[in-house]
């Protein structure tokens, strides 16, 4: 039995949250979990769009992950 572990090269990663607070924490846990897989933040996109039925602010960011 042979096992056989790959690199992850590229990852994208997509967040959501109702406040910028949450959102941010959730973005700073995730690159400490990734940076233990060896990635690193190559880019970060953010918005903010108004929920069609609440018509409150979410916030949403998509991280770009590309190995060291």
């Amino acid at each position: 039995m042979t096992i056989q572990l790959d690199r992850i090269g590229d990852k994208i990663e997509f967040y959501e949250a109702f406040d910028l607070h949450t959102l941010e924490t959730s973005v700073n846990d995730k690159i400490e979990q990734n940076k233990a897989l060896l990635l690193r933040v190559h880019s970060v996109q953010h918005s903010v769009y108004l929920h069609p039925k609440t018509e409150r602010p979410v916030y949403t960011a998509v991280v770009h992950y590309k190995e060291l």
